[in-house]
């Protein structure tokens, strides 16, 4: 490789690495501001997964409930992050993830990714019992994930000030019907 070359390859790669580092300052102040960073195929793929595990029809997205759900997830942002029902008549759910705290006390967003938290709703069904429709903890987000007659689903995120992070789920219809099995 001749200098020029070598200067040119250092020059692309210096251009690259600034593209990529650009994309995620931008990602990381997007979080910042509570701008939600949900991958609509990602959280679609872990909620059908649950679903199909309980033998019930796939979810489809809907925009007008994430659009719902990424204002109560800013809203609780904005109010210290607290897991509070929206009220919104929708079924919900609600994940809460702690900041990453290093040594030095700083505080950064813990990487969390659709699958981890739709799994930590999944996960409630061994508190679930089936054949007397109990449950022996908490199982309400397991419930409202395989919930039979929901049709569609909608999701948001915001980071706290924190930097802890609230996701909110909706669900229509909702489910947790008392006295209902959710399939």
């Amino acid at each position: 490789m001749n200098t020029k070359q070598l200067v040119t390859c250092a020059w692309v790669c210096l251009c690259a690495g600034s593209l990529f580092f650009s994309g995620v300052r931008s990602a990381l102040a997007g979080a910042k501001e509570g701008g939600s960073s949900v991958d609509v195929m990602a959280m679609l793929s872990a909620h059908n997964a649950w679903r199909a595990k309980a033998g019930v029809p796939a979810l489809r997205w809907s925009s007008q409930l994430a659009a719902a759900a990424q204002r109560w997830a800013e809203h609780l942002a904005a109010s210290g992050c607290a897991q509070t029902s929206s009220g919104s008549g929708y079924g919900e759910n609600m994940y809460w993830s702690s900041p990453v705290m290093w040594s030095d006390g700083t505080q950064q967003v813990s990487r969390k990714q659709p699958q981890d938290v739709v799994a930590s709703w999944g996960k409630e069904a061994a508190d679930y019992n089936y054949a007397d429709n109990s449950c022996q903890a908490v199982c309400g987000n397991y419930t409202q994930l395989v919930w039979k007659d929901t049709k569609t689903v909608g999701c948001g995120m915001a980071v706290c000030a924190d930097k802890a992070q609230i996701w909110v789920c909706n669900y229509d219809p909702a489910g947790n019907l008392i006295g209902r099995k959710p399939y």
